[in-house]
């Protein structure tokens, strides 16, 4: 009986090596979410992100007007016949 209860108490230790440090184990498996959820959280920005280029494509290919607002942020081009004027902030 002794040897019974002996040998139960080392299945019990062998079990819980295994939960705590095997390569399955409750750390690796909390690592791994965290990774997971680090991942995805990048990839909802790089979704944002690509949204946001898709649509800048989209404009710049359907028409002129986000052709001529890039040339005027971008290059500071002006049409004829307009004047430009700079305001500086004193800082």
């Amino acid at each position: 009986m002794k040897w019974l209860l002996s040998f139960l108490i080392l299945l019990l230790l062998l079990l819980q090596f295994r939960l705590w440090f095997s390569d399955s184990s409750l750390l690796e498996i909390w690592k791994l979410q965290q990774q997971i959820a680090e991942q995805n959280a990048d990839n909802s920005q790089l979704k944002e992100r690509n949204a946001a280029l898709q649509a800048e494509v989209k404009d710049l290919k359907q028409g002129l007007q986000a052709i001529e607002e890039r040339a005027r942020s971008e290059l500071g081009l002006i049409k004829k016949g307009e004047t430009f004027y700079q305001v500086i902030d004193d800082k």
